[in-house]
């Protein structure tokens, strides 16, 4: 048995709406971390600018991905600058291993995050300054 149809300009009831995002919220919500391998964070960032009003989910995964590079980018620059300061006394190589891991890492952690929005989960990095609340 089917429920009564519904009079024109109400929205559906609860039990009729589909549950978790759409397949366009997550699609969107896995090119807001995808766009931060190829374009840093400016993609993620004009991306979440965009259609940060438009779904709550694209929201949470645009402000995680824009998160993530401003912090990536933050701890890149702070190694860079102590392993320069370091190379004055010839200790400073040692970081150079560090500087190499860095991207692999963020490599990572953004295909997990590209994972988790297709899957439609609401994915938080680890290790990341929430700039963006």
């Amino acid at each position: 048995m089917q429920p009564p149809p519904l009079p024109p300009g109400l929205p559906p009831p609860a039990y009729l709406r589909p549950s978790g995002p759409s397949p366009d919220e997550r699609t969107l919500g896995m090119l807001c971390h995808l766009l931060g391998i190829f374009t840093g964070f400016l993609g993620p960032l004009i991306l979440w600018l965009v259609k940060k009003d438009s779904s709550p989910f694209v929201d949470h995964h645009g402000k995680e991905a824009v998160n993530f590079q401003i912090s990536l980018f933050i701890i890149t620059l702070c190694v860079s600058v102590v392993a320069v300061g370091l190379m004055i006394v010839w200790i400073g190589f040692l970081l150079l291993p560090l500087l190499l891991l860095i991207p692999l890492l963020a490599l990572i952690f953004k295909i997990l995050a590209c994972a988790s929005a297709n899957r439609g989960e609401w994915h938080r990095y680890p290790m990341c300054l929430r700039l963006i609340p």
